[in-house]
């Protein structure tokens, strides 16, 4: 590809915002990623490398930038694009799933017929942290009798040993701090 983008060069635009949310968070902001075209284009480039159009039957992503990688990835793999999204955000009956946060718990949810049994899914989102949403993501998937194929993410914290709670399949992320 004559325009293509490396990591390193994803790297370098994003901008790394301290103390937000709160103090002592370095915020990892990925909207000049995607106000630059051909950043942006390379980063799905990137995500998807492994994959050609129909060797997956559908692309998750994890509310809500995920949504944005993931719907690209989407397209270009001619897959469907099924979002995983906080409780109370699905319009449908859902499946449910509870993960661990510092302090208290979380829930995502899927549609319940998002996806049909045996159907291969590429799983991406924006930031690998802790891995606690995403491996939830990953119950989800797997409980509608789905397979992931992959995991797939822009920024992986590598310090938060994430990668730890997803097991099973391969996890790639393209810049890791």
């Amino acid at each position: 590809m004559p325009n293509s983008v490396t990591p390193a060069e994803i790297e370098a635009a994003i901008r790394n915002v301290p103390d937000f949310p709160k103090p002592g968070i370095q915020f990892k902001d990925i909207t000049p990623v995607l106000a630059n075209a051909r950043l942006f284009a390379g980063a799905i480039e990137l995500l998807t490398k492994n994959f050609q159009p129909g060797s997956v039957d559908a692309v998750v992503g994890i509310d809500a930038r995920g949504f944005i990688f993931a719907a690209a990835a989407a397209i270009k793999l001619h897959a469907g694009f099924v979002p995983v999204r906080k409780k109370g955000k699905l319009p449908y009956q859902t499946h449910e799933q509870d993960y661990a946060l510092e302090y208290g718990h979380a829930t995502v949810a899927m549609h319940i017929d998002a996806l049909k049994p045996g159907a291969r899914v590429l799983l991406i989102d924006d930031l690998l942290a802790t891995g606690g949403t995403s491996a939830a993501a990953t119950a989800l998937v797997q409980k509608l009798g789905a397979t992931i194929v992959e995991a797939g993410f822009l920024i992986e914290l590598k310090f938060l040993n994430g990668r730890e709670k997803l097991v099973g399949f391969p996890v790639r992320s393209l810049i890791a701090y």
